[in-house]
């Protein structure tokens, strides 16, 4: 009575752990984005919203990302617990086991493979190529001064692999939105590793604001975000975006300045703003704005 009835109530708070320990909050980055090419692909195909296909999009994403940060917590607990800023993170406290956080990872990739054989063939054939990244990124800063580099070849799957769940084909459109997102992301994590820097060249951790200091880190994310900007430009022009799209656009490049004059090379106070509300809010307002010129240019619920 007393052994089961403690275990009982237990379960939530494990469960409650292990979605802290992925941060599930921070599937705002990548979901937009495929949103985004998972309704452009409908539009072009019969210009109506499939809510089913729609939902196992949705379940990939999260799926593959689930996998993705639990892999990355259990490679990376050692680095963790001797830098300060991530030692109370589940794995180092012990909040989540190992074994319950490999057990989380193999569920979440069985439901990542599931929802891509459920859309089709070509995404379950493509699937187990997404997920090697996921699994080589947090080895990276072991061996490489760019492991950001890495990241955005990871997230840049994202876009690619939700319009082909839609499509069932290749689209090089969607190549173009996910290297935006790609170089995106590997722009502002440029950003989010500065703050590092002092604990990643105590314990040999290799990355860009390491090795070569947050100034070069920082203009590196400048040049990242300029990129990303010009790749949305002729992701618009290749799709024949409208009004709102553009409207959508320009909202992003002023996300960005405000990012970049909000994080200094000796100041870098408010960069988890940046990092986090800046760039949530990137994603959303695209999306929205992406959303309303498809439903304006016909693309039906």
């Amino acid at each position: 009575m007393t052994a089961s009835a403690a275990a009982v109530p237990q379960q939530p708070g494990r469960t409650r752990a292990f979605l802290r320990l992925v941060m599930i909050e921070h599937s705002v980055f990548a979901l937009p984005f495929a949103y985004i090419a998972s309704l452009t692909a409908m539009f072009q195909w019969d210009r109506t919203i499939h809510w089913v296909r729609l939902l196992l999009v949705t379940v990939a994403m999260v799926g593959l990302r689930t996998f993705a940060m639990a892999c990355n917590r259990i490679i990376d607990r050692e680095i963790d617990a001797r830098n300060p800023r991530t030692a109370t993170r589940e794995l180092v406290t012990g909040a989540v086991t190992v074994k319950s956080a490999w057990t989380g990872a193999l569920i979440a990739v069985v439901v990542f493979l599931g929802a891509a054989a459920l859309l089709n063939p070509l995404c379950l054939a493509l699937a187990p190529i997404a997920v090697i990244p996921m699994v080589v990124y947090p080895y990276g800063k072991r061996f490489t001064d760019f492991p950001h580099a890495i990241l955005g070849l990871a997230q840049a799957m994202g876009p690619v692999g939700a319009w082909i769940a839609i499509s069932g084909s290749w689209s090089w459109d969607a190549v173009v939105l996910g290297l935006a997102v790609g170089v995106w992301i590997g722009g502002f994590d440029l950003i989010f590793g500065c703050q590092d820097v002092q604990a990643d060249r105590a314990h040999g951790v290799k990355s860009v604001p390491a090795r070569f200091g947050i100034p070069a880190a920082l203009h590196g994310a400048r040049a990242s975000h300029v990129v990303t900007t010009a790749l949305l430009v002729w992701y618009a022009l290749a799709t024949g975006a409208g009004v709102f799209f553009w409207a959508g656009l320009v909202v992003v490049a002023v996300a960005f300045l405000y990012e970049h004059t909000i994080v200094r090379p000796h100041d870098l106070s408010r960069l988890n703003r940046a990092f986090f509300t800046v760039n949530g809010f990137i994603g959303i307002a695209l999306f929205v704005c992406a959303l309303l010129d498809l439903l304006v240019r016909g693309l039906t619920v």
